[in-house]
């Protein structure tokens, strides 16, 4: 008897519901926790705070800073790929999956290094003239924001690359032919082309982003508060856990929402059929 596809499916479906189906139903229950039984306070004492709903607007703008900035650099490249041979493909592939292979960590403590009154930045903006004194960037959206851009380029530049990888140039010498100007081809032909691959790409890169405890504890500082430091702190300093149990549920819904919408975007009919 031919066996079914569940059973093929089932062991990936076990281990779905005991390592992440069953941990965030645990979440989600002590988010309910009280002392009087299930109760709505820890929402309540989370959403009522000025001071937290602040760190949520922060943590979402961070996130569409990285997605702006992530965007901007990853389309030449990206383009940069398309219209190069294939021994420089495989560079530049090569060049894109490296910080891959490197520790989040690592790549962190090296923006130290990047960001602080002694280095590269700071020896630039003095060499031309900008600034009078080293400059730090550290402890600073404006670097946090140039760290996380580093840190999840790949994120956008592998789908990009994904997408013009199978895209024929004929339909860019097709449009050369009519008369079409390079802006114009871009606009018209290329980025139609690439939004699926640019919705995924904001996808993996916001998500990432908002959820990045030690890039944002480090080059953000005290200074700097996002919804990972806020549960950090009441996990390990105020052991707050019912609190921080709905400060996740809180920040897993308001980026899940973003997230949700993305995806249904990007599964319209009309860019599945540029996919």
């Amino acid at each position: 008897m031919k066996p079914s596809g569940f059973a093929y499916v089932a062991p990936m479906l076990l281990l779905s519901i005991a390592f992440f189906a069953t941990p965030l139903a645990v979440l989600v229950g002590f988010s309910f926790a009280g002392t009087d039984g299930v109760t709505l306070d820890n929402y309540g004492r989370f959403l009522g705070d000025p001071f937290n709903f602040r760190v949520l607007v922060n943590t979402a703008r961070l996130g569409v800073e990285t997605v702006v900035g992530t965007t901007l650099l990853g389309l030449p490249i990206a383009l940069l790929y398309w219209h190069s041979g294939k021994t420089f493909r495989q560079a530049l592939i090569f060049l894109t999956l490296i910080p891959m292979l490197t520790s989040n960590v690592v790549r962190t403590f090296a923006w130290i290094v990047i960001l602080g009154r002694q280095g590269p930045i700071s020896e630039t903006l003095m060499a031309l003239g900008l600034t009078g004194a080293p400059t730090s960037l550290m402890f600073t959206e404006l670097g946090l924001v140039m760290a996380m851009c580093q840190i999840d380029l790949p994120l956008i530049i592998l789908p990009l690359v994904a997408i013009l990888s199978r895209t024929p140039t004929q339909l860019t010498e097709a449009a050369t032919v009519s008369g079409a100007g390079p802006w114009r081809i871009l606009i018209t032909v290329l980025l139609p082309i690439m939004l699926p691959g640019l919705l995924a790409g904001w996808i993996l890169v916001f998500a990432s982003t908002s959820s990045s405890f030690v890039t944002q504890a480090v080059i953000g500082g005290a200074r700097n508060v996002y919804v990972p430091q806020l549960i950090y702190r009441e996990v390990g300093t105020l052991f707050d856990w019912p609190l921080a149990s709905a400060i996740a549920v809180v920040l897993l819904l308001s980026t899940g929402s973003l997230l949700v919408a993305l995806t249904m975007i990007s599964r319209h009919r009309r860019l599945i059929g540029h996919a």
